[in-house]
């Protein structure tokens, strides 16, 4: 019974060695990860992706280092400027172990050294520059804060990809002065944008001002050359009404006579003289009622002493002038009439002109 109980765990006892043997010998690498091995103490191979078997007791596993791309944010650090001015800076670092055996043994922590050099590094840049470059310099800021990085991790298998300033933050009364100036700048901004508009509508009011009243005033002359052709040829109608019928001295007594009640008409008249020619008027008017009736014994109309009617001139039918051919005819009559006012004017006015001479005239002409 004993020597069963014996039997049994040593039994145990070499399958768990076993298995402990096989599980130091056999050593599976997933992709984008390298294994660093020693052997008795000391560096022996670095252990891609893949299988691998290893010597138990005698390789072990020093580190496994990640190939991939990292990303790493630093607290956010106080750093102050050439106008002495304290900002507070926040960095991402994109870092890439190139070589497992470097990041191993060259340096006991490279995330902390990253970490420590990136902000000396930031304090040695930005206290070179002032706020305002600070502010608006972030590319150049990144681009030494890479070159330095990438130099000094080198040595230690490690590639600086990018640096990244994530915020930048002033203090709180500079950040006040900022607001209070990009205010001022947009209040100017919309001041000049409003002077602008007003500027280009005061002088499209004045153009329109300009054309309406253009129109208005070439309106009122052809209205008025209307006018005046239209009396024109209500003057001549009536003249040649008035010798077509041939009036007599009798006809023009008799509306003499009827125009006289008109001129006395009116509250304010005191006072009402007699013409002299009432007189004349009376007796043509008198000379009616003689005894041939102011016709022949025929009862046809009185004649002139040779015997026939009176001649009566024959007036052509007024023809009416288009009104924008009269309007361009006078603006040309008046811009000739200007020029030739200011021609004798010149001439007058020119030194050594002989007097009589015309405008315009060289010295000496007549």
């Amino acid at each position: 019974m004993i020597d069963t109980v014996v039997t049994l765990v040593v039994l145990v006892l070499v399958v768990l060695f076993v298995a402990i043997v096989i599980a130091r010998t056999i050593r599976i690498v997933p992709q984008a990860t390298a294994v660093i091995v020693e052997r008795l103490g000391r560096y022996s191979r670095t252990l891609d992706a893949g299988l691998h078997f290893l010597v138990p007791f005698i390789d072990k596993v020093r580190a496994v280092v990640d190939l991939r791309e990292q990303v790493v944010s630093f607290p956010p650090q106080t750093v102050i400027t050439s106008d002495n001015l304290v900002v507070s800076i926040d960095t991402v670092i994109y870092y890439q172990p190139t070589d497992p055996k470097a990041a191993t043994y060259e340096i006991a922590n490279y995330i902390q050294a990253i970490e420590q050099l990136t902000v000396t590094t930031l304090r040695n840049v930005v206290g070179s520059l002032d706020l305002e470059q600070t502010l608006t310099s972030r590319d150049q800021i990144n681009g030494q804060l890479r070159g330095v990085l990438d130099d000094a991790t080198g040595r230690w298998g490690i590639r600086v990809n990018r640096v990244e300033l994530k915020a930048i933050d002033p203090p709180h009364s500079v950040q006040d002065s900022m607001e209070k100036q990009m205010r001022a700048e947009r209040d100017r901004r919309a001041a000049i944008l409003n002077a602008e508009g007003l500027k280009q509508s005061q002088i499209l009011t004045a153009e329109g001002e300009k054309q309406s009243s253009i129109l208005r005033a070439e309106g009122a002359a052809q209205a008025a050359i209307l006018r005046a052709q239209g009396e024109a040829r209500a003057i001549t109608q009536v003249f040649d009404a008035i010798h077509r019928g041939d009036p007599d001295p009798k006809l023009l007594a008799y509306q003499y006579l009827q125009t006289l009640p008109q001129i006395a008409r009116g509250d304010a008249n005191k006072l009402w003289i007699v013409p002299s020619e009432l007189g004349d008027a009376l007796k043509g008017f008198g000379s009616m009622f003689n005894a041939h009736g102011g016709a022949d014994g025929d009862g046809a109309p009185r004649r002139e002493r040779g015997g026939e009617a009176p001649h009566v001139p024959d007036f052509e039918e007024p023809v009416l002038e288009d009104p924008s051919a009269a309007l361009h005819r006078a603006r040309a009559e008046a811009a000739g009439a200007t020029a030739a006012a200011e021609g004798a004017t010149r001439g007058v006015s020119a030194p050594g002109s002989a007097p009589g001479s015309a405008p315009g005239s060289a010295p000496g002409e007549r």
